[in-house]
């Protein structure tokens, strides 16, 4: 998955339209509001690796989905969500047939979901010409789950807040060593855990540096998931020594991550990895692919 190269003239209703996976490269929960919600801190990185999306204009004014997820009933994918939230916002009366290239997994804390509604709503805020805004994409993402906006602002980005509240960060080339453990964890179970910590310390930008933090939702996945620890674990080991290379787990698991600033560094390790462990390498992107469909 690379960044385009035209502007947003070239991206047209034949184009493959990518859904990239994000990253946290560290997740602090900091407090918990009166309604429940978690107050979070975290640093969005967007990778070269994710989903790709298709669309196709219908003339009745429908919004179908060509490839429904197993157990997923079409009306309740984000996708079909995010299209009509489109048509209600805008009065737009235009169809649309949506066909998601799945490559990202399902419970795996890389925004796959979230990242297939945000790049419906820039596409089809582009392909449908309605002119809303960046802005006004964000927040109605933000109705369909608190990681769709940032995948809208299309920016690596420090948030705080459900995740809501973004602000840009420039981030150095780095390359990902990503594992898929064979198990989707449920974000609720996560965060609705008596055991998550919910008060560390909240930190200003201006305090982050490069390998700051670590996950807080980390060690409750990896006890109630035994296959995140020992991909976890696998990582830590595998690492060269003096290497200095972060081991997260990414968003609430259960894929988890190595971080490297050189590719072969991160070739090197993934050729090791074990029969029946699923790893992809991936290097990270300075902005969302679909970036300069707005202004």
């Amino acid at each position: 998955m690379s960044e385009p190269t035209g502007g947003p003239e070239a991206w047209g209703w034949h184009s493959v339209y990518p859904a990239p996976a994000k990253l946290n490269l560290f997740l602090h929960v900091v407090g918990r509001r009166a309604d429940g919600y978690h107050l979070l801190q975290t640093l969005f990185r967007f990778v070269a690796h994710g989903d790709a999306l298709r669309f196709a204009p219908l003339p009745d004014g429908a919004v179908r989905l060509a490839t429904p997820l197993p157990g997923v009933p079409p009306e309740s994918d984000l996708t079909v969500r995010a299209a009509r939230l489109l048509q209600a916002e805008t009065g737009c009366r235009a169809g649309v047939e949506i066909a998601v290239d799945k490559r990202l997994p399902m419970g795996g804390g890389l925004g796959g979901g979230s990242s297939d509604a945000a790049t419906v709503l820039l596409a089809l805020n582009h392909l449908w010409q309605l002119g809303l805004s960046r802005r006004r994409l964000q927040e109605i993402g933000l109705t369909l789950g608190a990681d769709v906006p940032v995948f809208v602002f299309g920016r690596n980005a420090f948030a705080e807040g459900v995740g809501e509240d973004l602000q840009a960060v420039d981030l150095p080339p780095a390359w990902y060593v990503v594992l898929e453990p064979p198990v989707a964890v449920p974000t609720a179970a996560i965060f609705g855990a008596p055991e998550l910590r919910r008060d560390t310390p909240a930190i200003a930008l201006a305090e982050w540096r490069d390998g700051f933090g670590y996950n807080d939702l980390e060690a409750v996945a990896a006890a109630r998931f035994p296959a995140v620890a020992e991909h976890l674990a696998w990582l830590a080991d595998a690492l060269p020594e003096g290497s200095g290379a972060r081991v997260r787990m990414s968003g609430s698991g259960a894929c988890v991550f190595a971080e490297f600033a050189r590719r072969d560094a991160a070739e090197a390790l993934l050729r090791r990895l074990p029969a029946g462990m699923k790893g992809w390498l991936a290097a990270g992107l300075a902005r969302h692919p679909l970036h300069s469909l707005l202004a």
